[in-house]
């Protein structure tokens, strides 16, 4: 389906296997593990099973990831899931892919992860409020409610951060590759530096005696449900996504039938055992009570804050400013190239197609990527933004894990230079996984609306590809 009236100008093979584990870490370690414990603590009350909570979506994440890994070798060019859905099943469904990668799964993950950007920065300039002063309040039924829609002097200051991570972006592959590595490594050390304060040092007698004493599973009298577990999950597998996004810059890696897939599954497992031992730390902290209520869910910095008093404070909001410029400077340069790969196949503006004749990078698409950003980055709140990107980021988990089924009855033959290992069992046990979360997202009162309404921007786009393919024969 490659269109012929774009001119190909080769990308530029900049990413090593190094800048690859970094890019899958780095784009995975945002701002969620310094914020959503909170909200699952509230969500599942018990200590245990708020580390039940992190290890399975854990342990589901990096099963995706070995799943994906023969997907990767496979099909190493730009666009990553994207081909391996049109591949793997058909390109509606690479398409279907591709449209709520940019309506909301990354361009979505994006506006969160730049308004929390911007929430930490308020630290250190307190004038940075999340108030809106020029706008209004749409109201919607519950569970969403009152969103405040228009500008704030944190929203500004998330859309700037884009704005300039994609100027960064349009330059040149090497400069975001250096810029992803040393972020990578600067906040895995501030990360991991949190980990060892909290378990050494700031352990603190009466939180460990509260938190892993006779109350690790009591949840006060409030009863949880398999069900509600999973749907407090929405936070800490938002925290785990974007591991496949390395994918999408394919065609930018020095040797990527090889780095693909490991890159995604040590990138993946480094990040479960930091998030789990982050937990731990917290939990080693402060009492459960003080996590689920910590000030506008920042639980990292109110743990360093116990451990070091108001510097401790400073120097975590610094951290996970670094943490999640880190995190967007990662989405951008991989989401761009799934737009990239689109056009190629006419299902996206041509000009995004294009790569700049001077940088060898998708100008284009990363400029459309950033406005839409933009734009949602005024509508909404972190935590609205969240809950409409992981059902839908789910359901083509799901799909294109059963899309590596189909392709081994449909292609035999096909060279893998890396295969699934634990086939079929372990997609099977992914697919089952994904989908089990996924159905219990659509029936849980409170992750129902926000499911319904991912189910129906992916169902959108079904009108919308043929719509699209149809305009395009009558232009040819």
């Amino acid at each position: 389906m490659a269109t012929t009236q774009q001119p190909q100008v080769d990308f530029v093979k900049a990413i090593s296997r190094l800048d690859a584990t970094a890019l899958v870490v780095g784009s995975m370690i945002g701002s969620g593990i310094f914020i959503v414990s909170a909200e699952i603590l509230r969500e599942v009350h018990a200590p245990g099973l708020l580390l039940v909570v992190w290890a399975a979506s854990g342990v589901v994440t990096l099963m995706g990831a070995l799943s994906y890994g023969e997907l990767a070798a496979m099909f190493p060019k730009a666009g990553g899931q994207y081909v391996y859905l049109r591949e793997g099943i058909s390109p509606l469904f690479g398409y279907l892919y591709g449209w709520t990668l940019f309506v909301v799964i990354q361009t979505g993950t994006i506006a969160a992860v730049a308004v929390a950007f911007a929430r930490f920065t308020a630290v250190f300039w307190p004038g940075l409020s999340p108030d809106v002063f020029l706008g209004s309040t749409v109201h919607f039924p519950p569970p969403i409610g009152d969103v405040a829609v228009g500008l704030s002097s944190q929203r500004l200051l998330a859309v700037l951060s884009v704005a300039l991570l994609t100027w960064i972006n349009v330059r040149g592959v090497r400069t975001a590759a250096l810029i992803q590595t040393s972020l990578t490594a600067v906040k895995t050390a501030a990360l991991a530096a949190l980990i060892l304060l909290g378990l050494t040092v700031g352990r603190h007698a009466d939180a460990i005696a509260a938190n892993f004493g006779g109350n690790f599973w009591a949840t006060g009298g409030v009863a949880v449900g398999l069900g509600a577990v999973g749907a407090a999950m929405v936070g800490s597998l938002f925290s785990m996504d974007a591991w496949n996004n390395v994918g999408f810059a394919g065609s930018e890696l020095t040797h990527p039938e090889r780095d693909l897939p490991a890159a995604m599954g040590t990138g993946v497992l480094i990040v479960t055992v930091l998030y789990l031992l982050a937990n731990v730390a917290y939990l080693s902290v402060l009492p459960a009570a003080a996590i689920a209520t910590a000030p506008q869910d920042r639980v990292g910095t109110a743990a360093l804050q116990a451990m070091l008093g108001q510097p401790g404070l400073k120097l975590m909001a610094a951290a996970i400013m670094i943490s999640t410029f880190g995190c967007n400077n990662g989405l951008i340069l991989s989401g761009a190239r799934v737009y990239y790969a689109m056009a190629r196949d006419d299902l996206f503006f041509k000009s995004a197609g294009v790569l700049h004749p001077r940088y060898k990078t998708p100008a284009v698409a990363l400029v459309v990527q950033a406005v839409w950003t933009g734009v949602l980055c005024l509508s909404g709140t972190y935590t609205q933004l969240l809950n409409f990107v992981i059902f839908a980021a789910l359901v083509f988990y799901m799909l294109t894990a059963v899309g590596l089924f189909a392709l081994r009855v449909k292609r035999p033959a096909a060279e893998r230079p890396v295969r699934t290992p634990g086939y079929p069992w372990l997609p099977a046990l992914y697919v089952t996984a994904t989908g089990v979360i996924a159905v219990d997202l659509l029936t849980q009162d409170a992750t129902r609306t926000y499911s319904f309404l991912g189910l129906g921007l992916v169902l959108i786009g079904v009108p919308v590809y043929f719509g699209w393919r149809a305009m395009v024969r009558r232009a040819a």
